[in-house]
């Protein structure tokens, strides 16, 4: 008798609380608090749920959606696919674009220094003989600035400095002799001969080295900094397809419609989702890990012999050592120049307009003051080792978006989650990254023969970049059109050895010199252009010429 009650007690108990669950399936208050939270009208909810059959994307049966809640959450989804994937895209854009605003800034305030240095210190040591001359300098600062800015289509490094140098020699010339006169003419064979007569010495050499690798270096980089956001703002451009939307609707709002408004995806099927929906944007990967490990590869030239601040901060006292060799072989220079060029014609001057004209007898030896602050408040070393902690972060950025998202609360593990179409345990197994792996997809349909035009771009980019810094790496600049100005030549010192990594650019050796042939050609100013063959001829001319003297 006992055991008959207890067990009518049992049934009762178990016919309650079924009854008690049925009704608060049935009851959709909860949806229609939740539904109302994302902005909708709390109207559209029914207070009871109805028969799915109406429904394109959530399952049939029992369910607290219409048609039009559905089509609203499909908007919803497609918010709530793209936000965490904007928020991760933005957080990459903002590092990256203050780190390209601090790196030009930083090379911008070098720059600037090193040529306000240069004054104080030319102003101090050379006095009125440098005031007269300070454009010759301004220019070569302005034309650095327009290389940094422009690149090699602008400025061609070599020329430069070259045309520099010999205009350098060409005032002095002047100055050391200003007791002669020389014509146009005259000073064209002074300047011919500037690479054998080596009046300043093997400064012009070793700074030329340390000019072009290092601006190569820094401008190609910064390039590559700007290039992240760029690129990362283009992809965010790309918009999920319908059955992407498809997919996110029925994986984050079907269980609103089964009245369960808290069941959260189980976290393979979100990866799958998300693995479909970004199946393009990961097909980037490869090449974006090629372009940071050459970004890598080149910031670790920064920080060792294409060193941009130590090429830079010193730049003044180089020139002055360049500028004091020649005057201290000013006689020698000009004598060997007199039996090259001929003799040149007296010129009739008082003594004193002579002795003001002329540089001073002796130079001053430079004693430096206090360098001028750090740019942009900090310094290399520090800059470089920053950067390369957030490019090593930023690798396979676009393959591990979904495993990203899929985290947290975002997602539930075991069989306490929402798999699709009901609560319970996901089966299916996790698809690859990429387009190519989603050919089963079981949740988004991937045309894997129809790749997104936007992202194929970005993927060219990308490879284009690896090899302007792969370039400049060995010290050439290949980020100009070289068909432009027909010679086919890059712009740099050419360093591929292993000597790049160790040595002091400032007393290495200069690259070997590719042979080329020249033809012969006309020149209205000086009759005919020498080719290298004659000009080797001529050379040696002016090597007898100059030992004549000797040998008589």
């Amino acid at each position: 008798m006992k055991t008959a009650v207890a067990f009518a007690v049992c049934a009762c108990v178990v016919i309650l609380v079924s009854a008690a669950v049925e009704q608060k399936s049935k009851n959709c208050n909860e949806v229609r608090t939740a539904y109302s939270s994302k902005g909708f009208n709390i109207n559209d909810v029914p207070n009871k749920g109805v028969h799915g059959a109406h429904l394109k994307v959530c399952p049939e049966g029992f369910s607290c959606c219409t048609l039009e809640m559905e089509e609203k959450l499909s908007q919803q989804s497609r918010s709530d696919l793209k936000a965490p994937v904007s928020q991760l895209s933005s957080n990459l854009q903002s590092t990256f674009t203050q780190r390209h605003q601090h790196f030009d800034q930083f090379f911008k305030e070098l720059l600037n220094n090193a040529e306000k240095s240069l004054h104080d210190m030319f102003v101090r040591t050379y006095g009125v003989m440098y005031v007269k001359n300070a454009e010759l300098f301004k220019h070569f600062f302005h034309e650095l600035r327009r290389y940094y800015a422009s690149g090699g289509a602008a400025v061609h490094l070599d020329t430069m400095l070259a045309e520099f140098w010999a205009e350098l020699l060409e005032r002095m010339f002047r100055l050391v002799n200003v007791q002669y006169e020389f014509t146009d003419t005259y000073m064209e064979c002074v300047s011919r001969h500037t690479e054998q007569l080596k009046p300043f010495g093997d400064v012009p050499r070793k700074l030329r080295l340390q000019l072009t690798r290092a601006f190569v270096a820094a401008r190609t980089f910064t390039l590559g900094l700007a290039l992240v956001p760029d690129v990362v703002s283009k992809v965010s451009t790309v918009s999920a397809s319908p059955s992407c939307v498809r997919a996110a609707m029925k994986m984050l709002y079907c269980p609103y419609c089964t009245g369960q408004v808290a069941l959260k995806p189980c976290k393979n099927y979100c990866l799958n989702v998300m693995r479909g929906c970004l199946a393009n944007q990961a097909d980037l990967d490869t090449e974006w890990n090629n372009f940071l490990d050459a970004m890598l590869s080149l910031a670790e030239r920064l920080e060792g012999p294409f060193n941009f601040e130590s090429v830079m901060d010193p730049i003044d006292v180089k020139i002055s050592d360049a500028i004091m060799n020649m005057q201290e072989n000013s006689m020698q220079v000009s004598q060997k120049v007199f039996q090259g060029c001929g003799q040149p014609k007296p010129t009739f001057r008082s003594r004193r307009s002579t002795k003001d004209s002329s540089f001073p007898g002796r130079f001053r030896p430079y004693s430096p003051d206090a360098r001028p602050t750090t740019a942009a408040g900090t310094n290399m070393d520090r800059l470089v080792t920053d950067v390369k902690k957030k490019l090593k972060h930023a690798k396979k950025f676009w393959s591990t978006l979904p495993e990203t998202v899929c985290v947290g609360e975002r997602v539930a593990q075991g069989d306490e989650c929402w798999n699709g179409t009901a609560k319970s345990r996901y089966e299916s197994v996790v698809m690859g990254n990429g387009l190519a792996n989603q050919v089963s997809n079981p949740h988004v349909e991937v045309d894997i023969t129809k790749p997104d035009v936007v992202i194929r771009r970005q993927i060219a980019v990308l490879k284009e970049m690896t090899s302007w810094l792969k370039a400049a790496h060995s010290g050439n600049d290949i980020t100009f059109d070289n068909e432009e100005d027909g010679s086919g030549e890059e712009s740099g010192s050419g360093c591929d050895s292993p000597s790049c990594d160790n040595d002091d650019m400032y007393f290495s050796t200069p690259p070997p010199v590719k042979p080329r042939m020249v033809h012969q050609e006309k020149d209205s100013s000086s009759g005919v252009r020498l080719t290298p063959s004659n000009l080797v001829l001529a050379l040696a001319g002016l090597t007898l010429a100059l030992l004549a003297p000797h040998t008589r």
